[in-house]
């Protein structure tokens, strides 16, 4: 096929899509919505889904430029990529520190050599500004050329060398106030290596907050009220975020279509449901009509072909409520018309249950990634206004 035949194509599913999805009406820039729910392509026999996703928001791409306020650079640490951004501000003291891991399913997204998505970018440049902090936004290898755990390993690999003293001093980073934060996989990632983080014990240095932007914690229950809710939601339909789970640990379809179903975890795991049991761990206004299901169990064979699934550092909800004791100071942003909001809200009680302290900010009027609809600083639309609020509670708390 041709460039201009498959142009031609693309246009035209393009502006299907523009005119059958449903999106609210407090939502701007409607051609990322579009852009974002292009499923055709693969229809098609183009070419993978993924590629299409990373061929789309490569447009929002974005060279390291400097400016009056940030310096900015693209660097590594520990030969993982990363962007650096540093503040232009002078300080009498030592500054704080925000090591931002971005989202995108693990498959998309990017914050390193010339992949730095314009909506991360924007923020972590206003959170260097605002904050006077030094921040680190990370590039992990993505799937489905990469599959868990390498994503983890690499953004961990980056916090643990950041972490060292001799590295903070190079940056003038105060070790006791540095946070972890993620939006999506993103936030997955930032949960995952939070917890790790409390009980390395070659990690001297330990993160004094942690911020959770609409994450995803759990695989599961991928039938929770969250996701029959917002199943065909703008963004982050149902179908694309069982997608991305299961590229984030193969190729494999048949995981996919077990996920679809609800029906991939064995039964021999059946103990780990208690962690993500929402008729215990949603508030009532959450859980509506829904009842719950015991759940109906899969194939042995996936579980034992693919154990990432099962891993608290894919699945930080997972985990054991000792293994929650040492976290610090955790903020947790969730949207009330998104796949992963019980995901989120389920986590804050958990929390809560073992005594961090939590602050949970729920945006009614909100879809996931709403962070990614984000200007310019004087921008008064929504995913602006909840930037500050994010920002300010890092202003406050760091």
């Amino acid at each position: 096929m041709g460039t201009k035949s498959l142009c031609l194509l693309l246009a035209s599913v393009l502006v299907a899509s523009y005119v059958y999805t449903p999106i609210p009406e407090n939502i701007e820039e409607r051609w990322k919505l579009m852009l974002i729910n292009a499923e055709f392509a693969e229809w098609l026999g183009l070419m993978h889904y993924m590629e299409v996703l990373m061929m789309i928001t490569s447009i929002e791409y974005t060279a390291p430029i400097s400016d009056e306020n940030v310096t900015v650079t693209d660097t590594k640490f520990n030969n993982v990529p990363a962007r650096l951004y540093m503040p232009r501000k002078q300080s009498s003291g030592l500054k704080r520190a925000v090591i931002y891991i971005h989202g995108g399913g693990w498959c998309v997204g990017g914050s390193g050599k010339y992949k730095a998505m314009e909506p991360y970018d924007l923020l972590s440049r206003w959170t260097a500004n605002k904050l006077n902090a030094v921040v680190v936004s990370v590039e992990y290898r993505l799937a489905p050329m990469y599959h868990f755990p390498v994503q983890f390993e690499d953004v961990y690999t980056v916090v643990k060398f950041f972490l060292q003293n001799s590295v903070l001093v190079q940056y003038g980073v105060d070790p006791n106030r540095i946070c972890i934060s993620g939006d999506s996989a993103g936030g997955n990632l930032a949960a995952a290596v939070a917890q790790q983080v409390c009980y390395d014990l070659e990690v001297k240095v330990k993160l004094k907050i942690q911020a959770l932007l609409y994450p995803a914690l759990q695989t599961l229950d991928l039938d929770l009220p969250s996701y029959k809710d917002n199943e065909n939601k703008p963004i982050l339909p149902k179908s694309l975020m069982v997608r991305f789970w299961s590229e984030y640990f193969t190729t494999d379809v048949s995981l996919q279509e077990a996920m679809a179903s609800n029906k991939h975890v064995p039964a021999e795991s059946s103990h780990l449901f208690r962690f993500v049991n929402w008729s215990n761990l949603l508030p009532e206004k959450f859980k509506k009509d829904h009842v719950y299901a015991s759940p109906i169990y899969g194939s042995s064979m996936l579980g034992k072909k693919y154990p990432g699934f099962l891993d608290p550092r894919a699945a930080p909800l997972l985990v054991e409520d000792t293994k929650l004791l040492g976290l610090p100071v955790t903020y947790v942003l969730t949207c009330q018309h998104d796949v992963l909001r019980d995901d989120g809200i389920m986590y804050v009680s958990r929390l809560r249950e073992v005594g961090i302290e939590v602050i949970h900010d729920h945006i009614e009027d909100a879809i996931h990634g709403v962070l990614m609809f984000i200007t310019s600083p004087t921008d008064l639309a929504l995913g602006h206004r909840v930037a500050n609020k994010y920002i300010e509670w890092l202003n406050i708390n760091l």
